[in-house]
């Protein structure tokens, strides 16, 4: 029997990191000596693979040496700017609003474009990571947002079908994940995208709060009565 489920996106999301990553790309950009970037173009990226946006802000194929180089500089300066403060970044409503879902026996997983180890370090600095049952990251898929891949694996781990799952995110990345995976989507408009952006995607709700993602959430899915799942640590 299928369970139902829950993804959540991250950055825009949970935590209201975007500033903090703007400051670790223009960190990571000051370390490679290159000429500085618009700060809207770096948050315009939010939401790609961390090598996808580096290729994309310096006009480089994502196989170039700079990106990787660019990577590297990136997550040190992501663990010094945000880590430190993850706690505070966590948006209304968010910590209690999963715990209720948790706690209603609903199973939850990460679905982010960050890779692995910098969203495991993020969730458990906020306080957040035995939440959820499961984290997936870029870099442990082949095909990262808005390819269904990721949707796809956490369901397989979560024992769960698109049509007994939602995803929630605050990008056109996330959406157009869940459609090509068959899911239900909440669509938050406090993150990166503008509400104009996000119903350009067609997600199923459009919200304003954390409060009313979890509102949609238990009137969609049946709540199940929860049995432990092994946490993540890495692989498909």
């Amino acid at each position: 029997m299928s369970r139902p489920a829950v993804l959540f996106d991250l950055d825009g999301t949970l935590l209201d990191t975007p500033a903090g990553i703007v400051r670790a790309f223009t960190g990571a950009f000051a370390q490679l000596s290159v000429p500085a970037v618009d700060p809207l173009d770096i948050r315009a990226t939010i939401g790609l693979p961390l090598p996808v946006a580096f290729g994309k802000l310096l006009a480089v194929p994502v196989e170039d040496p700079v990106v990787a180089t660019g990577v590297e500089h990136y997550q040190r300066c992501f663990r010094q700017v945000v880590l430190p403060g993850a706690a505070e970044l966590v948006f209304p409503g968010v910590l209690s609003g999963l715990a209720r879902l948790r706690a209603a026996g609903y199973p939850l997983a990460v679905a982010t474009s960050k890779f692995y180890a910098s969203a495991d370090a993020v969730l458990v600095a906020a306080g957040l990571r035995d939440l959820f049952d499961d984290v997936l990251g870029a870099d442990q898929v082949s095909n990262p947002k808005p390819h269904p891949e990721m949707a796809f694996a956490l369901l397989d781990r979560l024992g769960s079908q698109p049509a007994d799952a939602v995803m929630v995110g605050d990008t056109s990345h996330d959406l157009l994940m869940a459609h090509a995976a068959g899911l239900r989507s909440i669509a938050v408009t406090y993150g990166v995208h503008s509400a104009a952006e996000l119903s350009a995607a067609e997600p199923t709700w459009l919200v304003d709060s954390f409060a009313e993602v979890v509102e949609h959430i238990e009137r969609a899915l049946p709540a199940w009565q929860y049995a432990p799942i092994a946490r993540g640590t890495g692989g498909i």
